[in-house]
Parts: structure tokens; sequence; C-alpha cells
């Protein structure tokens, strides 16, 4: 059991919003974090963090007393907001300092004195959002049905023009994208119940071996260790 109450929001246009707290006479807690595609801004005392998206399972450590509110950003989002390409991010964990300056600085003091973190660090972040890159929905729509090529060619682009566009908005290149969704799509499929085979076949693996050597090269992990 996760004892540190870890808890998300609906919160229109993010994937989430979060929180999470660790009792003060708890052990630390080691989350592996898994990817997702998303990149989450992340508030604890220390300050703001920029995490993901991430290639493969991330360790994040809790310690006794420790509280966090963040946001997280669904694929494709979150470059407009911090002002970086999403490669630039990739598997890393980057104190928001690094892009924002004394800015971030500030942000952390208006969070940290806030009755409700969550919805300060929330608002703070949608002062900043513009309207997605119109590649976002093509992109994610059109790898879940077809492969790489149909999606430049219904883009009108050439494959290499897509790569760097998917570099720079995702963190990922198509391909590692298109693996990172539908490891997602069978994750949450799994997680609900359904015969391993079956969710295999809905998530668009050849098969359920298939489906179990993504999961490990992805997670770590047997996909038993994650239902």
């Amino acid at each position: 059991m996760n004892p540190t109450g870890y808890r998300e929001y609906r919160t229109p246009g993010l994937a989430c919003s979060w929180t999470a707290a660790l009792a003060p006479d708890a052990e630390p807690f080691v989350q592996r974090v898994l990817p997702d595609a998303c990149v989450d801004l992340i508030w604890a005392a220390g300050g703001l963090l920029v995490a993901g998206p991430d290639t493969g399972p991330m360790p994040a450590v809790m310690r006794p007393g420790e509280e966090i509110a963040a946001v997280r950003f669904a694929p494709g989002t979150a470059p407009p907001v911090l002002g970086v390409p999403a490669d630039a991010l990739r598997d890393g964990r980057v104190p928001l300092r690094e892009l924002w300056g004394a800015e971030a600085d500030r942000l952390a003091e208006v969070v940290a004195a806030a009755d409700d973190r969550r919805a300060a660090l929330v608002a703070a972040v949608r002062v900043r959002m513009g309207p997605a890159d119109p590649l976002v929905g093509s992109v994610v729509g059109g790898l879940a049905e077809g492969s790489v090529r149909d999606v430049a060619d219904g883009l009108g682009i050439g494959e290499r023009q897509l790569r760097r566009r998917s570099l720079a908005v995702f963190g990922y290149g198509p391909k590692t994208l298109q693996r990172v969704l539908r490891f997602q799509r069978a994750l949450g499929l799994a997680r609900a119940g359904g015969p391993l085979a079956e969710v295999a076949f809905a998530a668009g693996y050849a098969d359920q071996a298939h489906f179990a050597h993504e999961v490990r090269d992805l997670a770590g992990e047997p996909v038993r260790n994650l239902l």
C-alpha cells in the first residue's frame, strides 16, 4: 500500500493535479514512476521541480514529513508553459529555477504560503497556458490507430520532420511515443481486470508475449507486479 496518501484531482486543461504527504514518523518511501509521456511540475519544501517525460522507470523518494503538490501536463502540452522543448527534460528532474530563474523562487513562495497549495500551483500554471500545438492531437490520435508513416502522411510532412517536431513537443520521437502511449493504454485495461491476452490485443500488441516484453522494457518488472 502506498503510505503517501497520493491523490489525483481532475483538472481541466491538465492531465491532472495531485497531492501526496508522508507522515513524520513514517519510513522514507520510494515510488517507481512509470513512463506516461507526461511532464509534472512538483512543489515541495525545497522548491519547484520539473519531472519527465521518462523513457523508463524512475525512482521518486519521499521523506518523512514531506508534503507535495503538483500538476501533470498531458503529453505535448508542457513546452509552451515551461518555455523549453520537451526533449530538454527527457528522463530529467530539473529545478524550475534553471528554467525560470527568480520567477520560480517567487512562485515557490506563493505556493508555500497558500492555504491550498495545489490550487495555487494550478492557478499559476493556467496563467501561462496557451493553445496547444495542433500537432499534439493529430499525433496522439494517429499513433493510436496507425504507423508513424501514416501519421506523417496525414500531416503532409516527412518522417524526419515529424521526428524533430515530436522530440520538441513530446520529448520522444514518434516511435517511442507510440510505445509509451500503448503501454499506458494496456496498463489501464489490465488494471481494470481484463485478461492479459485480451488486453494485449486491444492495446495493439502482436500477442501477449510482445506485451510482456514491452512492459519489462518500459517498467523494469513484469506486468503482474503493476496490477
